[in-house]
């Protein structure tokens, strides 16, 4: 996407997820890391909603930030490493269904600043359904120590 030797980005990714807390205690599952996007299925738990019974906007947020950042991460070379500096989250329908897929996409490559999308959708009985966008900023970090993979 960007000429960059990326290394194999595959296997940086899924260990780094592997070594994300956040995403452990929710219950995500990386399903799909290719160039420029990266997916993330989350199953339905109560213990993730908020007080109506729909998947929490944290929840959604949060798990669409790591889908972001990892797309990132996959256009990026090997010492590099992600932070996430900004982002907009619209939600669109709420959070009902019985898992959850979170895809984030390279929207712009940079080699200092990367912008990507994301997209959440609810998967239950039938279609499924957008439940939020995000579009976030991320940083490239390059040289430091106390950030890395």
């Amino acid at each position: 996407m960007n000429g960059k030797d990326t290394g194999d980005f595959r296997e940086r990714v899924r260990q780094s997820f592997a070594r994300q807390g956040a995403m452990g205690m929710l219950g995500a599952e990386l399903t799909r890391v290719e160039q420029a996007i990266v997916e993330i299925e989350l199953p339905f738990d109560i213990k993730l909603t908020q007080q109506h019974g729909f998947l929490h906007a944290g929840v959604i947020s949060a798990v669409l930030d790591a889908a972001c950042g990892y797309a990132a991460y996959t256009v990026i070379e090997p010492d590099a490493s992600i932070l996430t500096i900004e982002f907009k989250v619209n939600l669109m329908s709420p959070g009902r269904g019985e898992r959850f897929l979170f895809r984030g996409e390279i929207t712009k490559p940079g080699s200092t600043i990367i912008v990507a999308d994301g997209r959440a959708y609810a998967i239950g009985d039938g279609p499924a359904k957008l439940i939020a966008s995000m579009t976030g900023t991320m940083m490239v970090i390059r040289g430091r120590e106390d950030v890395t993979g």
